[in-house]
């Protein structure tokens, strides 16, 4: 290439390296700048919190005023700090049996918060790169013959370039604020020889607590959340190291099968989700179903029984969910499907294999009393009467649907008296109905059944060291498209397992028709 060719492209390189450099030195501090700056408001242990990344390297929970502040080691390079602000629990009690539930599974919310720091991190860099860009822009702007009159000696521009630079450093510097005394912050020490009494888990022994006064009160409130803590850790690892020995009692699908997990009625208890998901390994499941009431009153402080579930299932091939009358409101749904689950919303889908389910959430919604109300437009009734119609009309056009998943098993009576579908699935109850074989008005052949409380919940709490009643949670087998089983596995509040044996679901020929339900 002859020089003067060579010549323009290599100013036209050293200008776009020297404007790179130029970009880099002032997108990088200014993304530092705002990443260590900036917050994120979310709800953390059912607390509003807000979260900000820090240089410290570790994981630091102010607790607020009447609560010391714990801290640990963050293995990683950037820190948090995550300030707690309201929660909605009605007693210290309350608050004591959220903390240790949620210390029990810590990995939803670290993840969770790991996510939020992350976004933070990727905002302030987009920040800073337009930051970056600002000088560059003005250079440009100013053109080359502007620049170079800038260039040239001038008092008066050395004057307001003076004065602009003051004023920036006395901005940052502030000193019309008066330098009034503030109580230093203590050291920080162990958890355990803050409260030599507490028997501090392995796992925890690297918390430590802020130094000071530790009142009685205080010391309580630790000793009482660690208690909680350790007991339903135990009672619940002691569960999951039980289904070893029921494997031999569970079917296992064959080649041309798949076999799904049904829970219902979680309602927050999160220590339930190993459980499920070693027995449904042992099982050879593959798909989750969700018959609603992962919470208690369907509110963002709950999104860790949402998070817990996605990750104990997050590898399964298909996850389906409908929402029950206790996770009010829309966030439960609208939650999950951004987890990535499939939420049935009143369209024929097939999550997996050939298996066209159909379903919709509860139209009544309920606090942690027993009183309901409808929450929509369409009245129970009605809803029930849409869903026969439209399975009927699905089932007329070949496109039988082989299970409709909702919350109350009744919603699906009406399809099932015009034998317009082969299985309901359902919850609600805290207790299993069913399999009953139904025959429809048309000849054909259905089955219902309602899985009992998967959380052990009595009402619409199952916040607990151990469970309050018996939990359930059952494998259905499908195949050809169509359901062929079922086999509940139920545990007892003492922690022991009951597997009852496999049904089969026979569709050619009517046994015992059992009566449907009136609506609860």
């Amino acid at each position: 290439m002859p020089p003067a060719a060579r010549s323009p492209r290599r100013r036209t390189a050293l200008r776009a390296l020297a404007f790179g450099l130029a970009w880099l030195v002032v997108a990088l501090p200014a993304w530092l700048i705002i990443f260590f700056h900036s917050s994120a408001p979310m709800v953390v242990a059912s607390h509003d919190a807000s979260v900000s990344p820090t240089l410290d390297q570790h994981s630091r929970i102010e607790m607020g005023p009447y609560l010391p502040d714990f801290r640990l080691v963050n293995e990683q390079l950037i820190g948090v700090d995550i300030d707690f602000g309201k929660t909605n629990a009605s007693s210290a009690g309350e608050l004591v049996r959220r903390y240790s539930l949620l210390a029990s599974r810590p990995e939803p919310e670290i993840r969770r918060i790991r996510e939020e720091v992350l976004g933070l991190a990727w905002n302030s860099a987009l920040r800073g790169a337009v930051v970056g860009l600002v000088p560059i822009g003005l250079w440009l702007l100013l053109g080359r013959r502007r620049r170079a009159e800038l260039a040239r000696p001038s008092p008066t521009r050395a004057l307001v370039v003076a004065g602009v630079l003051g004023l920036v450093a006395i901005a940052a510097v502030e000193p019309w604020r008066s330098s009034a005394a503030r109580i230093q912050e203590d050291s920080w020490i162990p958890l355990r020889q803050a409260v030599p009494e507490l028997q501090v888990p392995d796992e925890l022994a690297d918390v430590e607590v802020q130094g000071g006064l530790l009142t009685s009160a205080t010391r309580r409130f630790i000793s009482s959340a660690f208690d909680s803590f350790r007991k339903s850790t135990e009672f619940f690892e002691d569960i999951v190291d039980k289904a070893d020995t029921i494997a031999g009692e569970l079917r296992r699908p064959e080649s041309d099968e798949v076999t799904a997990v049904l829970v219902s009625d979680r309602h927050d208890n999160i220590s339930m989700d190993a459980v499920v998901r070693r027995v449904a390994d042992l099982a050879g499941a593959t798909v989750i179903l969700d018959a609603g009431d992962d919470t208690s009153t369907g509110e963002p402080w709950e999104a860790f029984s949402l998070d817990s579930l996605d990750e104990a299932f997050e590898d399964y091939d298909a996850r389906v969910a409908v929402a029950g009358n206790h996770d009010n409101g829309p966030f439960v749904s609208s939650y999950l499907k951004k987890l990535g689950w499939t939420h049935l919303e009143k369209e024929p889908v097939k999550p997996f294999g050939d298996v066209r389910f159909f379903g919709v959430d509860d139209p009544r919604t309920s606090g942690l009393g027993s009183w309901r109300d409808q929450a929509g437009p369409l009245s129970f009734h009605e809803v029930e009467e849409r869903i026969a119609d439209t399975t009927c009309e699905l089932d007329e056009e070949g496109r039988r649907v082989a299970t409709v998943l909702v919350h109350d098993a009744n919603l699906g009576r009406t399809a099932l008296a015009r034998g317009c579908v082969d299985l309901v699935l359902a919850g609600h109850l805290h207790r299993q109905v069913g399999p009953d074989q139904v025959l429809g008005e048309n000849g054909k052949i259905g089955y219902t059944y309602t899985n009992g409380t998967t959380g052990g919940a009595a009402y619409a709490i199952a916040i607990a060291s151990k469970l309050r009643r018996q939990a359930e949670f059952t494998l259905v087998t499908y195949k050809d498209g169509r359901p062929v089983g079922l086999q509940p596995v139920k545990i007892s509040p003492a922690g022991n397992f009951t597997v009852a044996p496999y049904v089969e679901l026979d569709f050619t020929a009517p046994t015992v028709i059992a009566p449907l339900e009136p609506a609860s």
